[in-house]
């Protein structure tokens, strides 16, 4: 699955991708969530797939979508929506937590979330982008880090790292909307973030609390 050899009816996005159209993070979308109606059926694929993320669209009119890591469901994800709102072409996706609106900005997908919304991470500031790059792999401990640096201060150019630490085989996350929401929201500031080998994610927090997120999408895979 490693080179996106997926079933028929499972599109594979790559969110987040770099200015040069490189890396980003990849997702797969099912289509149609009918296909597995329960979720025992979507957990077992999202784990077969591999994906950091997989989403289910149970109403593609309405942006109903159910997210998969490959070990346990989650309430809200930030490249997962930035991806089904750029292929399902909507304004409004629905989830569990509420409503999540999204924009096209020329290349741009956007999102605009609640930080109470992302599941908890700890963010760890490094002393330069330098250290964060010279990571090998996942520092010790447990629980899911986000390992960041300032690449430069003044202008909001960040460098991070992200590692779950959950133990599903997902060593580092590529890119990660939740992670940068929590961040943007934690220093109230826009910010723009180099993560994995070379994704971008741009944040903007605004005046109500909410924080919006961006990125490139590009289709992978047409299922």
């Amino acid at each position: 699955m490693s080179d996106y050899d997926v079933p028929a009816g499972i599109d594979v996005l790559r969110v987040f991708c770099g200015p040069d159209g490189r890396h980003g993070n990849a997702l797969g979308v099912v289509r149609d969530g009918r296909d597995h109606p329960d979720e025992a059926s979507r957990q077992a694929l999202a784990r077969r797939l591999g994906f950091s993320e997989t989403v289910f669209v149970d109403d593609p009119e309405r942006g109903h979508l159910d997210i998969y890591t490959p070990s346990r469901r989650l309430p809200f994800a930030g490249h997962p929506l930035v991806g089904a709102a750029w292929l399902l072409d909507l304004e409004v996706l629905e989830l569990s937590v509420g409503e999540v609106f999204a924009r096209q900005d020329g290349e741009f997908t956007w999102i605009t979330a609640r930080p109470e919304w992302a599941p908890p991470r700890t963010l760890e500031r490094y002393g330069s982008a330098a250290e964060v790059e010279a990571l090998t792999g996942p520092p010790p401990g447990e629980g899911w880090l986000y390992a960041w640096a300032w690449e430069d201060g003044a202008a909001g150019r960040v460098r991070a790292r992200a590692f779950p630490r959950r133990g599903d085989g997902i060593e580092e996350d590529e890119a990660t909307g939740a992670a940068a929401l929590l961040l943007s929201a934690q220093l109230n500031r826009a910010l723009n973030i180099r993560q994995g080998r070379g994704s971008q994610i741009l944040t903007a927090p605004a005046p109500d609390g909410t924080v919006e997120i961006g990125g490139r999408v590009l289709l992978a895979v047409q299922g």
